[in-house]
């Protein structure tokens, strides 16, 4: 399993086409652990990049706090679970709440 998730400054970014980089962590699907991160800077930001690049990096799950309804259809599209509502903090414990099943999340921010 490989998790994306939107990073500016650090911490997850809570609108996705706002992030300057993307944290991509491999997770071990047995153990349910990070096995490692990778982080990339975002290709250009224009419609319909972000969601292709990352179903080319092969990535299985979106974890953001926010992102509008046509980067998630794309991501859909490809096969790509989308999690929204995450709140800004680090991306390793985002995943690893994701992988114990108790991620806490909010509306969308971006249709707040």
């Amino acid at each position: 399993m490989r998790i994306a998730l939107p990073v500016a400054d650090g911490s997850l970014c809570q609108h996705f086409g706002h992030c300057t980089h993307f944290a991509l962590f491999e997770v071990d699907d047995t153990q349910r652990a990070i096995t490692s991160r990778n982080d990339h800077p975002a290709p250009r930001h224009e419609p319909g990049v972000f969601p292709t690049w990352l179903g080319e990096q092969g990535v299985t799950v979106v974890i953001a706090g926010g992102l509008g309804g046509r980067a998630r259809d794309m991501l859909v599209q490809q096969g790509i679970e989308v999690v929204v509502g995450a709140e800004p903090g680090d991306p390793a414990s985002a995943v690893d709440a994701y992988l114990a099943g108790n991620l806490s999340t909010s509306p969308n921010f971006c249709e707040k």
